[in-house]
């Protein structure tokens, strides 16, 4: 950006990212969860910083929090640029939150120049991406794409909350999560800036990239109910041990995502009931998380996951159920975006990679809603959904180079 170094332009989005990341549920480690007061504390703060920036700032019915620069004149259809703000538990500090401050980054130096464009810019910070809360992601952008499913206000969270209760005690009334919706007439585009979360920038020496594509992903809820019983009376040969059975599932999708190198499986999560070291478990929960660039890949792997789960659950006599908890198509980025991108990355002296993303982002909820184009920035290690998450504030300063770039190459922008 011209006027603007990485010293100081890198350095005041790391500080806001250190500013945001101390809104935590625990004080050891960075988990903020959609709707909790963490959640309203990031709003008011990114609010805060959106108003900085020249934009006038509201928070839709789903309870994300949005900024808009008008253009030329007032009403026009706008270029979104948007992240999240929510995390997992224990998350990184910059997955998300770098794609929105670096949104106000860019509108705050439109700004500072007095410059108006012939299209609006609007920022949004979504609430949930990460589904943790109640294990459906882009919830956020979902509503606001206008896809959001009303069956979901009846999903409950760990602590038997519904999301419709949530949003009620958030301040939010759940019979208006429509309102959140947005006409395709009002968008021109979706934008999103996003650590790669993978090391293939790192390893070719480039802090910025283009996003071709983004995989599909299904999530599983699967809960195996067994007989809880002595851990000393009960001869192993008639045990119904839903613990067992859980282990023999979870070689089950390593053993099918193994096979393909294309797919990835995760089993995140897993409890088990009643928990006492000398009962045997009566009954477990986890959750599956499936991936692939290629939905064929992901659901035929689905297909022969399912078999052999049930076939795990009969061999061991315990019941199983599996509630498919999301389910996102794998998205093509934008041509022409993505060839924008392009361009901005080559005019700032760094050659052009292209590359897929194995981890799901708000820009395949909104690709539904207008075209979408994706930046990543480099991250460590390829580090992510980790504390070790981290960029240089020369990367963040490159990230806010092309995406600023791409707003002045958007067609009538310049």
């Amino acid at each position: 950006m011209t006027g603007t170094t990485t010293d100081t332009f890198g350095a005041e989005i790391m500080s806001r990212i250190d500013d945001l990341a101390a809104l935590s549920e625990s004080p050891d480690g960075l988990t903020r969860r959609y709707l909790t007061p963490e959640h309203r504390q990031a709003n008011d703060l990114v609010g805060r910083w959106m108003g900085d920036a020249g934009m006038t700032v509201r928070q839709d019915a789903v309870g994300n929090i949005i900024g808009r620069y008008e253009g030329v004149s007032e009403g026009l259809p706008a270029v979104l640029i948007g992240s999240h703000l929510d995390t997992v538990v224990m998350a990184g500090k910059f997955d998300g939150m770098l794609g929105v401050i670096t949104g106000i980054a860019c509108v705050g130096e439109l700004n500072r120049r007095g410059r108006r464009l012939p299209f609006a810019v609007e920022v949004v910070g979504f609430g949930d991406e990460e589904g943790v809360r109640f294990q459906s992601g882009y919830l956020g952008s979902h509503a606001l794409a206008g896809n959001f499913e009303p069956a979901l206000l009846e999903r409950r969270d760990a602590d038997d909350i519904s999301l419709a209760e949530a949003m009620t005690a958030f301040g939010l009334d759940p019979a208006r999560v429509g309102d959140a919706a947005r006409r395709a007439p009002d968008v021109l585009a979706y934008l999103e800036l996003h650590i790669e979360q993978g090391p293939v920038l790192e390893s070719q020496g480039l802090p910025v990239g283009v996003v071709t594509t983004i995989a599909g992903a299904t999530r599983l809820a699967v809960s195996l109910t067994g007989e809880a019983g002595h851990a000393g009376t009960v001869p192993m040969t008639l045990r119904h041990d839903a613990l067992a059975a859980a282990a023999e599932c979870i070689l089950a999708v390593e053993r099918v995502c193994a096979e393909s190198p294309n797919l990835v499986g995760t089993v995140g999560q897993i409890a088990a009931e009643p928990g006492a070291s000398n009962v045997i478990p009566g009954s477990v929960r986890f959750t599956v998380d499936l991936r692939a660039a290629e939905d064929p890949h992901r659901t035929t792997a689905l297909d022969e996951l399912m078999v052999l789960l049930e076939a795990a659950a009969k061999r061991r006599g315990v019941a199983i159920e599996i509630e498919k908890v999301h389910e996102a198509a794998s998205v093509p980025c934008d041509a022409q975006l993505s060839d924008l991108i392009a361009g901005a990355i080559e005019r700032s002296g760094w050659r052009v990679q292209r590359l897929p993303s194995g981890a799901g982002h708000d820009a395949a909820a909104m690709a539904g809603l207008a075209p979408v184009g994706m930046v990543f920035v480099r991250c460590e290690g390829g580090v992510s959904h980790n504390p070790a998450e981290s960029i240089t504030a020369a990367d963040a300063e490159a990230g806010a180079r092309v995406l600023f770039q791409v707003l002045n190459d958007f067609p009538g922008g310049s």
